[in-house]
């Protein structure tokens, strides 16, 4: 058990850093517009980059038990938190009113970014209880 604890907090930690830099195209950062049409869809394929990344670590590292029930809810949740906690940290309205020179701006950044370990906390927790 130690072992698949220690490769999903690897694998998800490699996944978080995929799915926020080197897969996060130009058209997924106008998630910071203000136009409600244009942030949602950027934000939303954004979210299911990390959704999907839940659900190929969830349905792929050997836990064979795992409901597929079970992982479908998992990736949902990731996608969830996922829109929720980055459209509080680039609302301009919210968190995306700092600028990266003032100290709130890594608050808040700092913030979503804790808020996404906790959840791949939760998800690699239910995935643990299968084996």
């Amino acid at each position: 058990m130690d072992s698949k604890l220690i490769m999903l907090l690897i694998l998800f930690q490699l996944k978080h850093f995929l799915a926020d830099f080197p897969f996060q195209t130009k058209s997924m950062l106008k998630k910071f517009d203000r136009d409600y049409k244009v942030w949602i869809p950027a934000l939303a394929m954004h979210s299911s980059v990390h959704a999907a990344g839940t659900f190929i670590i969830s349905a792929g590292v050997g836990f064979y038990s795992t409901p597929t029930g079970l992982i479908l809810l998992l990736s949902i949740f990731d996608f969830t938190v996922h829109f929720i906690v980055d459209r509080l940290k680039a609302s301009p309205n919210i968190g995306g009113r700092w600028k990266i020179d003032q100290p709130k701006f890594w608050w808040c950044l700092g913030a979503d970014q804790m808020v996404h370990h906790l959840t791949h906390y939760v998800i690699i927790y239910f995935l643990i209880q299968n084996i």
